[in-house]
């Protein structure tokens, strides 16, 4: 897998597919595009190692037409659990353009999403533009409800290890 990342890439929460699926019928006939990130298996409830695409990053400022979709690559997420990438072909055609295929260089794993966007309407590719198999697993993701609940008491206690674990150039920031 990548460079930072040794565990192997078991496959794609079913519920994480359902939502780009979702996502790309809502945004027909345009085209849609996201990132996707991985967790740990063990964090997701699967009792082995490797890692589980678990969401997909949309990207603000992200624009699309009936045949494309734009991102800044300048807003991509810099983190070794960004494996490759999601996107809709709203035509249906489950194959990677050449603008596909040189997108897919920048990642390990790719994702095209065809119209009717069912859950057999899609196909992953590796960053070559080889058709591979994914499996889709069900696993428990944490709620999106619990994800986003945050705390100021969950802050301070962030801002407060922050602090403690810095010593460097930007200390002053953390400083009460």
């Amino acid at each position: 897998m990548g460079m930072f990342r040794s565990d192997e890439l078991l496959g794609i929460a079913g519920e994480t597919l359902s939502f780009a699926l979702n996502a790309a019928e809502e945004t027909h006939p345009r085209e849609y595009m996201g990132y996707l990130r991985t967790e740990k298996a063990r964090n997701v409830g699967l009792d082995r190692d490797g890692q589980i695409i678990t969401d997909v990053l949309v990207i603000p400022g992200t624009t699309s037409d009936t045949s494309s979709a734009t991102v800044d690559a300048n807003l991509k997420p810099n983190s070794a659990q960004i494996v490759g990438s999601v996107h809709s072909h709203p035509s249906g055609v489950l194959k990677p353009s050449q603008t596909d295929l040189e997108t897919f260089r920048g990642g390990e794993i790719h994702i095209i999403l065809g119209a009717p966007y069912n859950f057999t309407d899609w196909q992953a590719f590796d960053n070559n533009g080889t058709e591979i198999d994914l499996d889709v697993l069900h696993v428990d993701l944490p709620d999106a409800e619990e994800f986003f609940d945050i705390t100021q008491e969950d802050i301070d206690r962030e801002l407060n290890d922050a602090s403690e674990k810095s010593g460097g150039f930007l200390s002053w920031l953390f400083r009460r």
